[in-house]
């Protein structure tokens, strides 16, 4: 699909007009029974009332928080194709997410560390460790660092970590109470302060990804391409990286470890936007962003009057896309 810049402009306008949509009808719609002009009140004339108290303190923090997690998973996931050129890479594939889940479980059910901004550093060490981790192993035999190499390593240190929880949780009942939830991945019960915790960091981020879109146009031509244009891909990779990391830790820290978003948004993205990487990073935000918002309002309602975690839609919902993808869909 060939599009102009006034055309994906266009595009990029409305995706955000069906985002803030999305967003409001996730203030709007849940088990508690609440309408449009209740919604509008609660806001405009507050009257303490239960449903005005959950649309306020519960649904609007979550809308925001699902639609800023949705936006960071599928740009590290954006950018983790780009680097290394595969179609299947995301922060869940490359262990990425896995180790920033298990740093976090380590310190809640061995150090018994509860607070909020020190999961935040726990879940960026454990994505950082994850990620070194991936890319040492992929580096080593004499062909060097490959697509299939790096796959490989990350579905090799996402199993490690996530057996490795599993087995701190098995040891210790008490924590796998308190976290099973959220290892699923989940919105429910979030608090604004998790994402205003995490902000800067993502801010950080968003930044890096504005400046590293136009060079990675340069580095999808090929790294020897790249460096005879003068494009100095040492640094790309290593500001790729921090970028993936502040973005996928972030996300876990406050919803936990969610999955397909990162491997099927950015496909989507690509496919409406081509291949012009100052296209396809907000793109694949937007897009990301409404798809996490509309999975969790289907989580309220799949087995109402409980919940299931927003992970497990994402991964209903991600998994045909999946499948689709690896037998070489959105070329």
């Amino acid at each position: 699909m060939v599009l102009t810049n006034r055309l994906r402009a266009i595009i990029l306008c409305i995706s955000i007009l069906m985002l803030l949509f999305s967003m409001c009808m996730s203030i709007v719609y849940g088990y508690t029974n609440t309408n449009w002009k209740m919604a509008w009140e609660a806001f405009s004339h507050f009257n303490g009332s239960n449903e005005h108290i959950v649309i306020r303190d519960v649904r609007l923090p979550r809308a925001f928080i699902a639609s800023v997690v949705g936006a960071c998973l599928a740009l590290a996931g954006a950018l983790l194709q780009a680097l290394t050129k595969n179609p299947l890479a995301s922060p869940s594939f490359f262990g990425i997410n896995s180790g920033a889940g298990f740093a976090i479980v380590v310190a809640f059910s061995i150090f018994s560390i509860s607070n909020l901004q020190a999961y935040v550093w726990i879940a960026f060490l454990g994505a950082a460790i994850s990620s070194l981790i991936v890319y040492f192993i992929g580096t080593l035999g004499r062909e060097g660092l490959t697509p299939l190499k790096l796959t490989l390593a990350g579905a090799a240190v996402a199993a490690l970590f996530s057996s490795m929880t599993q087995g701190f949780l098995v040891i210790n009942e008490a924590a796998l109470d308190q976290v099973l939830f959220w290892l699923a991945g989940s919105v429910q019960g979030r608090k604004l302060e998790y994402l205003t915790s995490v902000f800067p960091y993502i801010v950080i981020a968003f930044v890096f990804c504005i400046f590293l879109a136009p060079k990675m146009n340069i580095f999808a031509m090929g790294e020897d391409v790249a460096k005879s244009l003068g494009l100095k891909t040492g640094m790309v990779k290593i500001f790729t990286g921090i970028a993936v990391i502040l973005l996928s830790g972030g996300a876990v820290a406050i919803a936990g470890p969610i999955s397909f978003i990162g491997i099927v948004i950015p496909h989507i993205a690509r496919y409406v936007a081509g291949n012009d990487y100052r296209w396809i990073l907000p793109y694949s935000a937007v897009f990301g962003g409404i798809l996490l918002v509309l999975a969790d309002i289907g989580a309220r309602f799949v087995v109402m009057p409980e919940e299931v975690p927003v992970g497990v839609m994402t991964a209903i919902i991600g998994t045909p896309f999946f499948i689709y993808i690896a037998r070489g869909g959105f070329k």
